[in-house]
């Protein structure tokens, strides 16, 4: 009693042919989930954000603090 010998020839034309659309099928769903999951939430929490952000209010919040060399508080 002998061992078969493995089939080699087309081996790896055949396994591509198998695994190749699940790869495929499975990065698109990984990359949807990270659109979703994390850009848009991402892009959201941005335009939240910015909707209330008053630039000249943390200006002169920080002005006020001292933070800056350059600029004097208003109180001087």
């Amino acid at each position: 009693m002998s061992l078969q010998k493995p089939i080699m020839r087309g081996l790896l034309a055949k396994r591509l042919r198998f695994h190749l659309p699940i790869a495929f099928a499975l990065s698109l769903i990984a990359a949807a989930a990270f659109k979703y999951g994390v850009t848009e939430p991402r892009k959201q929490a941005y335009a939240d954000f910015y909707k209330q952000y008053d630039a000249m209010k943390e200006f002169n919040g920080m002005k006020e603090a001292g933070i800056f060399e350059s600029v004097r508080p208003s109180g001087e």
